[in-house]
């Protein structure tokens, strides 16, 4: 084949081509936190950036962040944009009038710094003044309360009255106020905005006090609300208006026109994993900005969400350009769930049409323990009382790092091999294992030794080699396309929990002793930050309940119900959380019991009560060189994995929970001592 030669003129446009792409590469920007700074202050959403640059938010976010750099020829005008947003904040050379009339807000041009005091924000003035800041909306939502008109409250404690007289007003000024959540990573998109409806302004609204239908929790298509809605372009989602409806207009000019409401007055804010006191308008919309600040917009229950977080942090789609046509196309993110998969025939839930006709023994029991045992002669004459420890947030910890099937459907394998870098569930037999029975076993819910074969996931067979076990299974479903998709939902979630705790005084790297101290007067404070840390927690555990979501409607058995349809409904990731959260547990009980002599009496999930000689955690957990306990036993301490003291009762209350048939760790925070 004759090798084609371009002639000289075409050859150097080309090469003029590639200087100036190069030349044009070398265009200044300022630093990443400088231009988020412009942005902001110039009261601009990444969506409107975005919208202006014919580029998507996610970029925005990316070049802020400092992950990514804009190519040519957005270079140049993100550049241009810049220079114009830090030319505007340049006051002119024109004297400032001494006093301006207060009126209401027409101009807003300045967004104002992210949670000012409120005597750091001026009244707004009838005109805009150089550098002043006015009152504009900002944030991620707004608290709508309302007395004689609606007003917005933001999350910086500003409040704005609002011309809007209905719903459809209010969801028009929403879409127009550029309220948003930047986007959470490089291929999120920006977050809904939302509107809180105080039980004030949703009866002003002439909603309901509470839903007369209270099996599905919404209101019937026929009220006179949603009839007004429609003349409006407004529609609403599947799950129709109830205490979290979303409310949107169809895309136009690739435009997303979409708004989150939360109706107080139905529970939105009181149920569901969320128990906010009873706040002013400006606390709650402060308190809901710090959520949304270290996790997320909130869009339903803390469950709801926890699985939008993990979407949001690893969208399962990336902007690809299309090598045919050169434009950008939707493709696959990887290290995320794309694809709704039906799990393998032992990961079922009992309900799920693959459980239908299978022997109860070909079930696979990953559960977390319900197990207890009598305290020997030695151990009741020794040791006066008992100290429950209960493990910061176990199943979060557990997530961190765990390797977990991703879009490969399960791949069924006789006599495989084991190998623990292969997610999956395996038929094995383990009755072989000796354990102390004075440690429950790890391989089974109730703590008893298995009696033969059984299913497990990989981080139960990854355990038992640990123990110097022969692991050879019989068979198995493996999934060939393993990833740590919840590594960065459980960084999230650490992060927003260990600074909410060091908002309430208690922080990390301290004296394990100290960190007792400071966790005896978390009781006493500010409850508006104790149910933010609630809700943390309750967002990690119910965004891993959701990983195997039932049927919240009542089906016939064996039929499916729409949550299996979900990306995130994947029972053998939560199986294989629950998994090495257990043996992460019985492994530190292992170590300790080696360096003590100390073995559990009770565990119930993540809590584990020990015999004690004195009534503090301080007696049972090794010190450390630095007062600060020992890695790989059990630690007192504010992170993920680390323990606290759930609470400490008697040897006799111990015995006396047992002759009832109690397990005493369900229990032993609630009793009173000395009972």
């Amino acid at each position: 084949m004759r090798e084609e030669h371009p002639d000289e003129s075409e050859l150097c446009a080309r090469v003029d081509g590639l200087l100036a792409d190069l030349s044009a590469q070398r265009i200044p920007l300022p630093p990443p936190r400088e231009r988020t700074r412009l942005r902001t202050a110039a009261g601009l959403s990444a969506e409107q950036v975005a919208d202006a640059l014919s580029c998507r938010a996610g970029d925005i976010a990316a070049w802020e962040a400092g992950t990514r750099e804009p190519c040519m020829p957005r270079r140049a005008a993100y550049a241009r944009l810049l220079d114009g947003l830090k030319t505007l904040e340049q006051p002119p050379q024109t004297k400032i009038p001494a006093r301006q009339e207060p009126t209401a807000p027409a101009a807003r041009t300045e967004q104002p710094t992210l949670f000012p005091t409120a005597d750091q924000v001026p009244p707004p003035p009838r005109r805009p003044v150089p550098s002043q800041r006015l009152v504009t909306p900002t944030g991620p939502l707004a608290v709508i309360a309302y007395t004689d008109t609606f007003v917005a409250h933001f999350t910086n404690k500003t409040q704005l009255p609002l011309d809007a007289s209905d719903l459809t007003g209010l969801l028009q000024w929403t879409l127009d106020s550029g309220l948003s959540r930047e986007a959470l990573s490089p291929f999120d998109q920006a977050g809904d905005p939302l509107l809180v409806l105080t039980p004030a302004a949703s009866t002003a609204l002439h909603l309901p006090a509470e839903l007369d239908d209270r099996v599905t929790l919404r209101l019937p298509e026929t009220h006179p609300a949603l009839d007004r809605l429609r003349p409006a372009g407004f529609q609403l989602t599947r799950r129709g208006f109830g205490p979290w409806p979303r409310i949107y207009q169809p895309v136009a000019n690739k435009k997303r026109a979409s708004v989150q409401l939360a109706v107080m007055a139905w529970g939105a804010l009181s149920q569901d994993g969320w128990h906010l006191p009873t706040l002013s308008p400006a606390d709650l919309a402060h308190l809901l900005g710090l959520y949304t600040e270290r996790l997320l917009t909130p869009r339903g229950s803390t469950a709801v969400c926890g699985q939008e977080l993990m979407t949001a942090l690893r969208p399962p789609t990336k902007p690809v350009r299309d090598p045919s046509s050169g434009t950008w196309v939707s493709g696959p993110n990887p290290g995320a769930l794309r694809q709704a998969l039906d799990p393998a025939p032992p990961e079922a839930p009992d309900a799920h049409p693959l459980a239908e006709g299978r022997p109860p023994e070909q079930a696979m029991q990953e559960e977390a323990w319900d197990w207890s045992r009598q305290p020997d002669q030695q151990e009741t004459s020794q040791y006066l009382h008992v100290v429950g420890l209960d493990t910061n947030l176990a199943f979060l910890s557990a997530a961190s790092s765990l390797i977990v099937g991703l879009n490969a459907p399960p791949r069924h394998a006789l006599a495989p091999t084991f190998d623990k870098k292969i997610p999956g569930c395996w038929y094995c037999d383990l009755s072989q294992a000796d354990l102390d029975p004075r440690l429950p076993s790890p391989f089974t819910a109730t703590g008893q030794a298995p009696t033969g074969p059984a299913w497990y996931t990989t981080p139960t067979l990854e355990y038992a080699q640990t123990l110097g076990m022969d692991v050879r299974p019989i068979e198995a479903y493996l999934r060939d396309e393993p990833g740590r998709y919840l590594d960065p939902w459980y960084k999230r979630l650490r992060n927003a929990y260990i600074d909410t705790m060091a908002d309430l005084g208690v922080h990390e790297k301290i004296p394990q002793a100290d960190y007792l101290t400071a966790m005896r007067k978390l009781s006493t404070a500010d409850p508006a930050q104790l149910a933010l840390l609630a809700a943390i927690k309750a967002t990690a555990k119910g965004g891993l309940g959701k990983l195997r979501e039932g049927p919240r409607e009542l089906t016939g058995p064996y039929t499916r119900w729409p949550a299996l349809d979900k990306l995130t409904w994947r029972p053998d990731i939560r199986a294989a959380v629950v998994a090495k959260a257990r043996v992460t547990l019985h492994s530190k009980m292992r170590n300790l019991a080696e360096q003590t002599g100390r073995y559990p009496l009770a565990v119930l999930s993540d809590c584990v009560l020990y015999p004690a000689r004195t009534p503090t955690a301080l007696d049972i957990v090794p010190s450390g060189p630095d007062q600060q306990g020992m890695k790989g036993f059990i630690r007192l301490g504010v992170n993920p994995g680390f323990s606290k003291e759930e609470g400490v009762q008697s040897m006799p209350w111990y015995q006396h929970q047992l002759a009832q048939g109690l397990n005493p760790a369900r229990y032993i925070k609630n009793e009173p001592a000395g009972t």
